[in-house]
């Protein structure tokens, strides 16, 4: 049975291949960006199967009434992607105050409120799925995109609380955690602090952090086979890396993590009894 997805961010990257990959498989997508005519060649070529919306994610109330209309023309929601984000670059002294909340306001905020307001209408539909696109910064932290690593830890925390809340209903939840790939999330849809001269040198060693962890960029293109694979699986995982490099990182990172916690763990006994 086809089914009927709604993803957000569909404009370029994730969100228009993964749109893409379920239209050509007979599925029909509510797909959403900020300026829905980046959307017309879609609805051009699927027609019906495609509902095409504008949608800014931080606002709450234009959410509500995106997920309506969806539900409303097709009937049923299946699969639900937050895919709407974007990266803040700076550390952490240099972020403002409006730009910490403008990235929060929309990675964070933007994912909870369609999550809310399509589990209605997936527990209407009788379950579904909730792809919820985090990254290696969800689960690692990197310097100068501090804020950034914040709101996708922010995204994994509520998710996999999540996860446990909806079972009952038939509800999966997944959060994709990509490495790094050839989308503009780095490039043009990107925003960047005012950079402080006495951070030169760590912003320095960052970006050759970052070169090294991206120096094999993934192909966004690959990524439909896999999406589609996890969207079908019976038993899909609550936690997927996208791209080679992820697990070598959470590795490295999660095996530091016990160790120290083992070395300290005299200290924790110790504030626990005295």
């Amino acid at each position: 049975m086809a089914r009927t997805w709604f993803i957000t961010g569909t404009s370029r990257g994730f969100g228009r291949e993964w749109a893409e990959a379920a239209l050509e498989r007979g599925d029909r997508v509510a797909a959403t960006a900020r300026d829905a005519a980046t959307l017309d060649d879609l609805v051009a070529e699927y027609g019906d199967n495609v509902l095409a919306l504008t949608l800014d994610v931080t606002d709450r109330d234009a959410v509500d009434a995106s997920l309506r209309q969806a539900f409303e023309k097709f009937g049923r929601l299946d699969v639900v992607v937050n895919n709407a984000g974007y990266g803040q670059f700076g550390m952490i002294e240099e972020i403002s105050e409006a730009q910490a909340r403008a990235q929060l306001e929309t990675n964070v905020f933007g994912a909870l409120w369609v999550t809310q307001a399509a589990l209605p209408y997936l527990r209407e539909s009788g379950g579904g799925h909730i792809i919820q696109v985090s990254s290696i910064g969800g689960i690692s932290a990197f310097p100068n995109i501090g804020i950034y690593n914040a709101s996708k830890w922010a995204l994994e925390g509520f998710s996999q609380a999540l996860a446990q809340e909806v079972a009952l209903f038939g509800i999966k939840v997944t959060l994709v955690e990509p490495g790094g790939f050839s989308t503009d999330w780095g490039g043009s849809s990107a925003q960047h602090a005012t950079p402080l001269p006495v951070y030169d040198k760590v912003r320095e060693v960052a970006a050759e952090g970052r070169r090294k962890r991206v120096a094999d960029p993934g192909d966004p293109t690959a990524t439909r086979t896999a999406i589609l694979k996890i969207v079908d699986a019976e038993n899909p995982p609550l936690r997927v890396f996208f791209g080679e490099a992820p697990l070598g990182i959470a590795t490295a990172d999660y095996e530091s993590r016990l160790a120290e916690w083992r070395e300290w763990q005299h200290v924790a006994v110790e504030a626990q009894r005295g």
